[in-house]
């Protein structure tokens, strides 16, 4: 198993709201996740469309899993979120990761949403803060 996976398997098993919105991950490499989920009744708003908040999450899960998948701890500093397109219930969209700069202290990610029409619904941009702490040892 790649260390990649490794670590977003552990990251998710313990986020319990990534699962209530339903993701499902599609891939997984260094730097790299694509992630897909279903807009349920439960996710929209009083204009009967989706939370924004909605599409914030699974980018901001998106986001969390492409920037820990090098085995370093890293915590979002700064996010952002521009909606394209409104999304409506049975909507069916997919977060896709873009690792734009990694040094050694900070990753910015760039993470386009579409949905099953493969239409842009929204575009989000994520900067992390890469700690020294390791996800895994090195013998574990």
């Amino acid at each position: 198993m790649s260390l990649a996976k490794k670590v977003v398997d552990k990251m998710y098993d313990k986020d319990a709201f990534s699962q209530w919105l339903g993701i499902e991950i599609l891939e997984i490499s260094e730097g790299f996740c694509k992630l897909k989920m279903t807009i349920r009744k439960e996710m929209l708003n009083g204009f009967q469309i989706a939370h924004g908040g909605i599409a914030y999450s699974l980018a901001d899960s998106a986001l969390a899993f492409a920037s820990n998948s090098h085995g370093r701890k890293s915590l979002s500093v700064e996010t952002s979120i521009s909606h394209t397109v409104s999304v409506n219930e049975g909507d069916i969209l997919m977060a896709e990761t873009n690792e734009v700069s990694l040094s050694q202290k900070i990753g910015i990610y760039l993470i386009n949403i579409k949905n099953q029409n493969e239409q842009e619904v929204a575009l989000f941009k994520g900067t992390v803060y890469r700690t020294s702490k390791e996800w895994f040892l090195e013998d574990e």
